[in-house]
């Protein structure tokens, strides 16, 4: 499964929270897309599926374009719903004390609206939907926000929330790898451009 982050908006430049806000992908942004879309159209995905934002939904268009595949779209692949923090910049929100602990990793809900725990929930359950209309080897390709691919790679990888931020951040059209295997979910790239490269070691 590959998670994979939306290109840039307006918002992301200047360091607004976006949240469910609907803002669409900058010029960058869709260069971003259509650059990063070639580099997994040849991993073949059998499936792709989008968050219902434009921002998300715009990225996953390139790739389905040269894949040859429909994009399944569901809301419950969106941002964090951010509350009263939606809009305003980084600058005004470090003045917030339920910010800083917010962005401190704290489970608290992101502007009253949504905590890390309820994302992680929502999301989750909707990548495991999609994997299990894979088939065996198959590749989903999963089109999200860098705040729910942080939350699903938490709860797939079995952490505590408190320990969700051990993942660096996540760069705009950049994406991380997981794969199912016996023992469970296995993170094997992350804030990755490039396609992943077979690894051969004595830790496989």
């Amino acid at each position: 499964m590959v998670l994979w982050r939306h290109g840039r908006t307006a918002w992301n430049g200047e360091h607004r929270f976006q949240g469910h806000s609907d803002i669409a992908l900058d010029e960058v942004g869709r260069a971003q897309a259509a650059r990063a879309a070639v580099r997994l159209a040849d991993l073949r995905p059998a499936l792709v599926v989008s968050s219902d934002l434009s921002r998300a939904r715009d990225t996953a268009a390139e790739l389905s374009a040269l894949a040859g595949l429909e994009v399944a779209v569901d809301p419950a692949l969106r941002e964090t719903s951010g509350g009263r923090w939606e809009g305003q910049y980084d600058t005004e929100l470090a003045a917030d004390p339920e910010y800083l602990a917010w962005r401190a990793g704290a489970d608290v809900a992101a502007g009253g609206a949504e905590t890390r725990s309820q994302v992680a929930t929502r999301a989750a359950a909707a990548v495991l939907q999609a994997v299990d209309q894979l088939d065996d080897g198959g590749l989903v390709v999963i089109v999200t926000h860098g705040g729910t691919i942080r939350c699903v790679l938490g709860r797939l990888l079995g952490l505590p929330v408190a320990e969700w931020r051990i993942f660096g951040g996540l760069a705009n059209c950049c994406w991380s790898v997981v794969e199912e295997g016996r023992s469970g979910w296995r993170l094997t790239e992350h804030n990755a451009g490039s396609l992943p490269e077979a690894v051969l070691g004595d830790d496989q």
